[in-house]
């Protein structure tokens, strides 16, 4: 939990007791359902969440603001995004009904009332949202072919509508067909631990 404060300094009382339950809450239920790597669950702070905060060193999302998170799992970067900005709405997608069980349980634990949870295919969802989030469930050119009829024409934030996604990596290559609206942001320069080092955001206007 330090390492959220140590980078998310200004948090509410609130949003502080949010992010410190999310320990206890992912260990019990990644036991029964597995979302997180059980390696990697001791780094659910630095990898997970942390990681899913990245997001917020590149737009900081407006009221009223709409956003789908594609492939969610078991709730990243949704649930840490939500607890961040309360005032904006998240629809958590995934096509594994027991992650998004899993997603479900830790939102209502927590009190998060600015989350809705669906269990369905990315090419089911046809709904309007002014970002589609995603933590590297696909390559870019497939992720952004299929969200593409998500993205509303209503403008509201700083950043024009679109897709940001967190990965890591080469991305040049990747990101090569969309090159004249598409940003890539280090989050090494945000973030000092060494598992920051490859990782990045990368934001694709649509």
């Amino acid at each position: 939990m330090e390492i959220i404060l140590k980078y998310f300094p200004d948090l509410t009382e609130e949003q502080r007791r949010q992010f410190a339950a999310l320990y206890d809450l992912y260990i019990d239920w990644n036991a029964k359902i597995n979302v997180i790597s059980r390696k990697d669950i001791e780094n659910l702070y630095e990898h997970h969440v942390l990681h899913s905060l990245g997001i917020a060193k590149v737009i900081r999302f407006r009221p009223g603001t709409s956003i789908m998170d594609l492939g969610t799992g078991g709730g990243f970067p949704g649930i840490p995004l939500a607890i961040l900005f309360p005032d904006v709405k998240f629809h958590l997608v995934d096509s594994i009904g027991k992650k998004v069980r899993v997603a479900t349980e830790v939102a209502n634990a927590i009190g998060l009332k600015n989350v809705t949870f669906r269990h369905a295919r990315a090419e089911e969802e046809k709904q309007l949202f002014d970002f589609v989030v995603s933590r590297a469930v696909m390559p870019l050119a497939d992720l952004v072919k299929i969200i593409k009829k998500n993205i509303s024409l209503r403008q509201q934030n700083v950043l024009p509508n679109g897709l940001i996604c967190l990965k890591g990596g080469e991305l040049e290559h990747e990101a090569m067909p969309f090159k004249h609206r598409t940003t890539l942001h280090s989050l090494n320069e945000d973030f000092k631990e060494e598992f920051f080092q490859t990782k990045k955001v990368v934001y694709v206007t649509v």
